[in-house]
C-alpha cells in the first residue's frame, strides 16, 4: 500500500474514505476504533474488501487478521458486495415456528440462491437475522429495510418476483 508524507494513503480516491479517517481520527487512530471504522466503511461502501480491511489494520496498527475475524464474526458485515435488493428473513423462535423455514426455501428455489448469497445478476442478496424484533407480526421479512409481516410462500415468490422481473 502506499505511504503519503508518513502516512497510509486509502486504496482508492473515493471521497468516502474521508468518512472513514475522520472516524479514526475522532478516535486518534486507536486500536479500539477497529469496530466503529469498520461500520463506518460498511456504510459508506456497502461492504468490505481486502483493501478496505488492510487499511483499516495498517492504520489502527492492527494484524490484518484481527481485523478479518472481527469482519466475519459480527453478523452485520458483509465481505461481498450487496445486491440492488436485500431481502432479511428473520430465523428468531416466533418466525422458525411460524413458517421461516418455508420461506426461506421459496427463496431457494424463486432464486437460486442460499443465505448470505446474491444473485448472479446482483440484483437480490438474501440474508437470514436471529431476530429482527418484530415477533408478533411472525414470520417476518425484511425487503430492503421494510418488514413484511405474516408471510406466507406465495407472499415471498410475489415479492422477489417484483424484484428479478423489474
Amino acid at each position: 500500500m502506499p505511504i503519503a508524507l508518513g502516512k497510509l494513503s486509502p486504496p482508492s480516491d473515493d471521497k468516502r474514505w474521508k468518512i472513514v479517517g475522520a472516524t479514526m481520527r475522532r478516535h486518534g487512530f486507536s486500536r479500539n476504533a477497529l469496530i466503529e471504522t469498520l461500520h463506518t466503511v460498511q456504510q459508506s461502501f456497502g461492504f468490505l474488501d481486502r483493501p478496505s480491511l488492510q487499511y483499516v489494520a495498517q492504520s489502527l496498527r492492527v494484524p490484518l487478521s484481527k481485523a478479518f475475524g472481527v469482519a466475519t464474526f459480527y453478523h452485520y458485515f458483509s465481505l461481498k458486495p450487496p445486491g440492488q435488493h436485500t431481502c432479511v428473513v428473520c430465523l428468531g423462535t416466533a418466525c422458525y415456528i411460524k413458517g421461516a423455514p418455508q420461506l426461506l426455501g421459496e427463496v431457494e428455489q424463486s432464486l437460486g440462491i442460499a443465505p448470505g448469497e446474491t444473485t448472479p445478476d446482483g440484483r437480490v442478496s438474501v440474508l437470514t437475522a436471529r431476530c429482527v424484533g418484530s415477533c408478533s407480526l411472525a414470520p417476518v421479512a425484511l425487503f430492503d429495510g421494510e418488514v413484511a409481516a405474516r408471510l406466507s410462500a406465495k407472499d415471498m415468490q410475489g415479492r422477489l418476483h417484483k424484484w428479478v422481473s423489474a
